[in-house]
């Protein structure tokens, strides 16, 4: 299995590290994420922007697909996702569980809950579905 500092470093650079989202865990099926709150993940009415929340999940979701990918499997893109949101916090931390739920040859499933740290209130729970990437095998011609 990839290492945690191996999903660090993969996200350093991309939207995940932008907006720092650090990765807190990862077993066997599940990945745990966190981001600190502050201006810039925030919506214009001082509320955490539900942008921020399905970013965490969907990164969270991604990256655990990533480190769970089958034999064979190079990457994955995402082809569904869905959140419901049932509460927003203005401050401290947010973290999120993500959870494989189907692990196929090509197709993952991943639920993930985001919950704020300090309340323990859970803020949103996400569903994504994730396709499975093989490397492209060159067409062989019939012709000698």
């Amino acid at each position: 299995m990839i290492s945690l500092d191996d999903l660090r470093d993969r996200a350093a650079e991309f939207l995940p590290g932008y907006l720092g989202i650090r990765f807190t865990h990862l077993s066997a099926g599940t990945i745990h994420a966190a981001l600190s709150l502050r201006p810039e993940v925030m919506a214009a009415n001082g509320f955490l922007h539900a942008g921020t929340i399905v970013s965490l999940a969907d990164t969270a979701a991604g990256f655990g697909c990533i480190a769970h990918l089958p034999e064979g499997a190079d990457n994955f893109t995402t082809v569904e996702l869905k959140s419901n949101h049932v509460g927003t916090a203005r401050d401290g931390t947010v973290a999120c569980v993500a959870t494989l739920v189907h692990g196929g040859r090509s197709t993952q499933v991943w639920d993930a809950v985001v919950s704020h740290v300090e309340t323990g209130r859970a803020l949103a729970y996400y569903r994504c579905t994730q396709m499975l990437l093989y490397p492209r095998v060159p067409a062989v011609s019939a012709r000698p």
